[in-house]
């Protein structure tokens, strides 16, 4: 076997596993890293399945603002360098695609990503469709069928005032028509109540919807039970990062120092 074909072997084989721990009815919780440290600071944590980058945190910790500002080569060398330092299945977010989401994703599965969210930013449903429809055959003309597109829907994202009844059927209108387009699982981003996760479970089934762990979302557990396939964080990590960052330099401006629970990095 030639060094290119155990790569690409390799690459179907962390798309295959990444599909299998969304379909599993054990939760993936996946922790958003945004740089090469943090990939692997995340990676070598016990309990660590898979790693999911958040856009928002790479366009931050590179002095964009997010919203597809930072330029797509860019992105797409940072999730490379992330995928470089782990050897478990790593999954970007996309943003929406940066104009061309097929292409995008062509791209990132190059580098080594072998899952994706992508926005639909609410764009008219028909072309929503065939832009998961596009991706999805990208992936297999690049030879990794088993690529885990997130097919986000902004329903709740960009509710506005609208009535929370009709914004949670547009979700479970875009979400189906995403997942009748052969994306695996689709991405609600929003404070989601018990009873929203329990309708777009049902709509969807199980181990298809994923969802952001914001305070007030049920718990990992009663996630779980209704039968959500995963759990990520987006920006929060970062925020929780730099929270800390910011208190070390409030104590070190009090005349502290470092906290004697600081842990080793290798």
């Amino acid at each position: 076997m030639t060094m290119e074909n155990s790569a690409h072997e390799s690459l179907e084989n962390k798309a295959a596993e990444l599909l299998r721990l969304h379909q599993d009815p054990t939760l993936l919780t996946v922790v958003n890293v945004w740089d090469s440290i943090t990939a692997k600071v995340v990676a070598d944590t016990p309990g660590t399945a898979a790693l999911a980058t958040a856009s928002h945190s790479i366009a931050a910790s590179l002095g964009y603002e997010d919203g597809e500002n930072i330029p797509v080569e860019l992105m797409i060398e940072t999730v490379g360098r992330i995928a470089q330092a782990t050897t478990l299945p790593v999954t970007a977010d996309l943003e929406g695609g940066y104009g061309d989401a097929a292409e995008t994703v062509r791209k990132a599965i190059g580098v080594g990503i072998v899952g994706a969210n992508i926005e639909d930013q609410m764009k008219p449903l028909d072309q929503a469709v065939a832009q998961v429809q596009a991706i999805m055959d990208a992936a297999i003309a690049e030879g990794v069928p088993d690529f885990v597109l997130n097919a986000r829907t902004d329903a709740f994202v960009k509710a506005g005032d609208r009535d929370p009844a009709e914004v949670l059927a547009d979700a479970i209108e875009r979400g189906t028509a995403y997942l009748d387009a052969g994306a695996p699982v689709v991405f609600v981003p929003g404070k989601l109540d018990e009873e929203a996760v329990t309708t777009l479970v049902d709509a969807f089934g199980p181990q298809k919807l994923t969802v952001i762990g914001l305070p007030g979302v049920p718990s990992l557990a009663r996630l779980e039970e209704l039968g959500v396939a995963r759990v990520s964080y987006g920006p929060m990590s970062q925020r929780v990062a730099l929270t800390a960052l910011q208190e070390l330099v409030e104590e070190v401006h009090r005349g502290g120092g470092v906290p004697s629970n600081m842990r080793p990095l290798n």
